[in-house]
């Protein structure tokens, strides 16, 4: 069974979301077999969509990570 997920984040600067978009590209490239991340950006706004072929579990845990590297990319800039 699958699972979707979308999360969106929206910046006061573009410059911001850019960045934002860039840091989590490689989430994109290194994903599981069985999980679908897609990061785009719209203007000020980074909207990312997870689907995973499997336990929800594995959508958590990917939505988790997500926001944990997206919190951190934020402290960085």
């Amino acid at each position: 069974m699958g699972s979707k997920a979308r999360i969106s984040c929206v910046y006061d600067d573009e410059s911001i979301s850019q960045t934002i978009s860039s840091s989590l590209e490689p989430d994109n490239i290194q994903a599981p077999e069985n999980v679908k991340i897609k990061t785009t950006r719209d203007g000020n706004k980074v909207i990312t969509e997870i689907e995973v072929d499997g336990r929800i579990e594995t959508l958590l845990a990917t939505l988790e990570d997500l926001l944990s590297c997206t919190s951190t990319a934020e402290k960085v800039i």
